[in-house]
């Protein structure tokens, strides 16, 4: 696990080192995969999580990138997997294209533009464990004040908030840059208005879409993508868009107050792990 931040590759460290000077460098005419079988029997899981997410069941892929850091760097994980979820993202956005909220997203998408930036310029001054702990405590936090809150489901719902969308966005397009957590903050502003079941899954497919677009500048500027990352997300990529296909019925047929409640377990058990696996790295040192 990455304990002190992300660690930029130098621009020569691209060449390959079997190059002598004054001889051209060998080039490999093929992309290589990970063929390590402890890799795919996580990351399969983790893709299937990945669909059935990005289907419309927000939160269940947020395990994808802790799964993968089992046995690989969390950033390496996340660059893996990014490709893969801008395909899913695109499929996503063409299915829910006419069920979003634009007040939202002209909220929320300028702050996580902002927290995108921010990630890349300190990521290699904080740890994950920090993010993981912080995302945690306060989605644990939030998810705990609608079970048992004294207001559990308000009779009416505010407009949405433009500093607090502002300061969720941050928060989510930060921690989704350095460990793939940016689905709590997001769910946090955006569940509490309510929205009709199919508003609120067409709302986060754009918004996670635009984010993960995005996040590509930073990742490729901190040296993170490798043709054998590539080759890997390319052969994961059939099983991504089959589950991504499931997830789109199981959304359909899933009844609203039942969607919701699936939705904030799902954030709690989550957030639980962040919080565990974040204390557990700190401790440890």
């Amino acid at each position: 696990m990455r304990k002190q931040g992300w660690h930029r590759r130098p621009c020569w460290a691209l060449i390959p080192r079997n190059s002598r000077p004054g001889q051209a460098p060998k080039v490999s005419p093929t992309v290589t995969i990970i063929t390590d079988p402890l890799f795919y029997l996580l990351a399969v899981p983790a893709v299937i999580g990945l669909g059935l997410s990005k289907g419309g069941f927000a939160g269940v892929g947020q395990m994808a990138t802790p799964m993968l850091a089992l046995v690989m760097p969390p950033l390496e994980a996340a660059a893996i997997l990014l490709p893969i979820m801008i395909v899913q993202d695109a499929t996503s956005m063409w299915v829910y294209r006419k069920d979003w909220n634009g007040r939202i997203l002209a909220i929320i998408i300028p702050g996580a533009i902002a927290g995108i930036g921010a990630a890349w310029l300190l990521a290699a001054y904080i740890s994950d464990a920090a993010v993981r702990v912080i995302i945690g405590v306060t989605t644990i936090a939030f998810v705990l004040y609608v079970w048992i809150g004294p207001k559990q489901i308000a009779k009416e719902v505010p407009s949405a908030s433009i500093p607090a969308g502002v300061f969720w966005g941050i928060l989510s397009g930060f921690t989704s840059t350095i460990s793939q957590a940016g689905g709590p903050p997001y769910q946090m502003y955006v569940l509490s208005q309510k929205l009709e079941k199919m508003t609120f899954v067409g709302t986060t497919a754009i918004f996670f879409g635009t984010l993960n677009l995005l996040k590509v500048i930073p990742y490729f500027a901190l040296g993170q993508f490798s043709t054998s990352g590539l080759g890997t997300s390319l052969v994961l990529l059939p099983l991504a868009v089959a589950t991504n296909l499931l997830g789109f019925w199981v959304v359909r047929v899933t009844p609203q107050e039942l969607f919701y409640r699936i939705t904030y377990i799902f954030m709690f058990l989550i957030s639980f792990e962040l919080l565990r696996s974040g204390v557990t790295e700190i401790w440890h040192g």
